[in-house]
């Protein structure tokens, strides 16, 4: 009886606070992906003029555009492939061995 009286709080699970276009990939993820389009469109434009290959520069930007939006897209964690290698590479910049000097701090050492 005691427990029925109790107020809890409840957290619903998988709500979106962002409006999605599908599952994980949002207006944010599509300008990333416009901008990934962009650049790979002119790279691909200056590959045509060089090499006069239409199938390549076709499949260069399919391949482009199914890369960044697959790479983009998060997943139910929310987090995409581009975020975990961001992660991947602020940690193996960050410092991970910690020079220090043990101080006995509370007498231990000096007992007995």
């Amino acid at each position: 009886m005691d427990r029925m009286n109790k107020s809890s709080l409840y957290i619903p699970q998988g709500l979106k606070t962002r409006v999605e276009i599908f599952n994980g990939y949002g207006k944010e993820e599509l300008h990333k992906t416009i901008l990934v389009t962009i650049i790979a469109g002119i790279v691909d434009g200056l590959c045509f003029l060089i090499f006069r290959n239409t199938v390549v520069s076709v499949v260069f930007m399919l391949v482009a555009i199914a890369g960044s939006v697959m790479m983009l897209t998060k997943d139910h964690s929310n987090v995409s492939v581009v975020d975990q290698v961001g992660f991947m590479i602020k940690f193996a910049r960050s410092q991970k061995k910690f020079k220090y000097k043990y101080l006995d701090e509370w007498g231990w050492e000096n007992e007995g």
